[in-house]
């Protein structure tokens, strides 16, 4: 079976995040790291291969310095890493990337996509619906458990009255969550192992994306404005001096809230 992830490279959680005031995006000059789902996404390939055999494929879009991130899949047991770089790719929202990453998918005719359920910058959810949709395959999201028999895939997924259990054909696009299972910590072993294995760099050309559909040209997404937002006001501050309990409801009977 051939398995392919779509991940991510993310702004570190740690760093401070700014938008760039010239281009009105995410400024992404930072420290990256993989997007957290996608690592979930990225373990249960990984565990499907285990139990089945196959290739496990990560597939991304971004800037060149992105395959930093993707070397950490390949440490955990990923099998290759592909990633489209191109300067006419930047700026691309959801349906830009959505139309690049569908033409690199269908470059690798993998029987099963994973995605991780969101990403910690963007945080939309919806990317593997719209990959989904160019490819033509059904999807399920929000997986909490998943089962690979044969030719088909079952999804489990919690809901507000509890559980839904989803079949699909394959090929099928799945999104998985974070509780769908605990990702390994890569070893040293296989850290090392990682940069041997195969890592492709490609331009839109070569996986056969028009550019007028990728960056701005293909996006459909425009920041109009940008602006800090508003002072806070009204602000009341409460020192315990051991009367606060009954300022806070003092507070309250003022503001008509009890």
């Amino acid at each position: 079976m051939k398995i392919a992830v779509c991940v991510k490279q993310v702004p570190d959680a740690t760093a401070a995040k700014r938008i760039d005031p010239s281009t009105r995006r995410l400024d992404r000059g930072g420290e990256g790291a993989l997007n957290t789902t996608d690592v979930n996404a990225v373990e249960e390939a990984i565990r499907v291969k285990e139990a089945q055999g196959g290739e496990v494929v990560v597939v991304s879009l971004g800037p060149e310095k992105a395959m930093e991130s993707l070397r950490k899949a390949l440490a955990m047991g990923a099998d290759r890493a592909v990633l489209v770089s191109d300067e006419a790719a930047a700026g691309s929202d959801l349906v830009a990337t959505s139309t690049v990453l569908a033409k690199a998918l269908e470059r690798e005719g993998a029987d099963l996509v994973f995605f991780g359920q969101q990403s910690g910058d963007a945080d939309g959810a919806v990317l593997w619906s719209a990959v989904a949709e160019r490819l033509r395959r059904p999807v399920i999201s929000q997986v909490a458990e998943l089962t690979v028999d044969g030719a088909s895939v079952t999804g489990k997924r919690q809901t507000e009255f509890g559980y839904d259990v989803i079949r699909a054909p394959l090929p099928a696009v799945v999104a998985v969550s974070d509780a769908i299972n605990e990702p390994r910590y890569p070893s040293l072993k296989g850290i090392m192992g990682a940069k041997s294995k195969p890592q492709e760099t490609l331009t839109l050309a070569d996986v056969g994306a028009d550019p007028a559909t990728a960056g701005g040209p293909g996006s459909r997404t425009t920041v109009l404005a940008l602006a800090p937002p508003p002072a806070k006001s009204g602000q009341v501050k409460i020192e315990d001096d051991g009367s606060a309990a009954e300022k806070i409801v003092e507070y309250l009977v003022e503001k008509r809230l009890i």
